[in-house]
């Protein structure tokens, strides 16, 4: 395939502010990725993360060099050694599905095995916050049948039995961001069983969550920092419950893909999830998520605008995507 690759950065405002344990911000920055050949376009979409080591200003030019190597680009194949994963290679590699599906004529979900994708139930999320503001976001947000609260180590308990007063009848997931400790991992995780709490995201730092080989887990534990590829998996067994497959984590749709056969094979229950981006970012994960047992695909919901087109989304329900958008 000859092709040419053009990038740009975006920046898309927050409806008010995205707090986690890290930090807080009230926009998120995408790079995105054009691939054309002939009459065909193909885009992706990607979130840096400094988490990761990543900044914009890099992912750029990852994806700019990738782009300049000998013979260029030339399929998804090539991309999987051309670059590691994490952003850029994710942008790049939904560019290719996206550019294959329009080339061919025949969708990435047709390409899946899906002859009817569904609407899927997305949790819907809430900032890090005093119990009392946390409390007022889980009323308002208490028609949504799933919701997942960002904690933040100290002062967890009261935030999660505020949310569960504020949403008495939606389903819980919470995601600590690595900001639980030894000292506090215990009484947090009787907080999560007293709300009722069904999953557990990260709650130690990757690295340091030898405590989970041994600890009891009566809610589930689910590895999100601690996982980015299908190789990672057998160090996760005897520590966690479930898995986060992100494809800004795994660089793409073809690496996520590995890795959610790989952890079918190890019995992980599977949570789909996002950065805060934009419809474009979600719609190869929504085709992913169809057949997982959590979804967290809500970031154009957070977003004050979204592109257009975008993902439809009805309350929490979230469709799958229309080829004018991806796919």
């Amino acid at each position: 395939m000859t092709s040419t690759v053009s990038v740009d950065t975006e920046r898309w405002p927050i409806a008010g502010s995205f707090v986690i344990s890290r930090g807080s911000r009230t926009e998120a920055t995408v790079v995105t990725v054009t691939i054309r050949d002939g009459d065909a376009t193909g885009r992706g979409e990607c979130v840096p993360y400094a988490r990761y080591g990543e900044t914009v200003e890099g992912v750029v030019a990852a994806i700019e060099a990738a782009a300049r190597r000998p013979g260029g680009l030339s399929d998804r194949a090539a991309l999987q050694d051309a670059l590691p994963p994490g952003a850029a290679r994710n942008a790049l590699d939904c560019a290719f599905w996206d550019l294959e599906a329009k080339a061919s004529g025949v969708s990435v979900a047709e390409q899946l095995g899906l002859s009817s994708p569904l609407a899927l139930l997305t949790a819907y999320t809430l900032s890090l916050g005093t119990p009392e503001s946390m409390e007022d976001a889980a009323r308002n947000a208490a028609h949504r049948p799933l919701l997942k609260v960002k904690l933040g180590g100290a002062g967890d308990g009261d935030r999660i039995a505020a949310v569960r007063r504020g949403a008495p009848a939606s389903r819980i997931i919470v995601d600590a961001n690595e900001a639980w400790s030894a000292a506090d991992f215990d009484a947090n995780m009787r907080a999560c069983v007293e709300a009722r709490v069904e999953l557990i995201e990260q709650p130690l730092p990757a690295g340091a969550d030898d405590l989970l080989r041994h600890a009891d887990r009566p809610v589930p534990v689910c590895a999100d920092e601690s996982l980015h590829v299908a190789g990672d998996l057998e160090q996760l067994v005897d520590r966690y419950d479930a898995i986060n497959i992100k494809l800004d984590k795994t660089g793409g749709l073809t690496e996520a893909l590995r890795l959610k056969q790989a952890a079918r094979a190890h019995d992980f229950a599977i949570m789909v999830g996002c950065m805060v981006g934009t419809s474009l970012a979600m719609a190869p994960a929504v085709l992913l998520a169809q057949d997982v047992d959590f979804v967290d695909l809500d970031g154009p919901l957070l977003l004050a605008r979204d592109r257009t087109p975008g993902l439809v989304y009805d309350g929490s329900l979230v469709s799958p995507p229309s080829p004018s958008l991806w796919g």
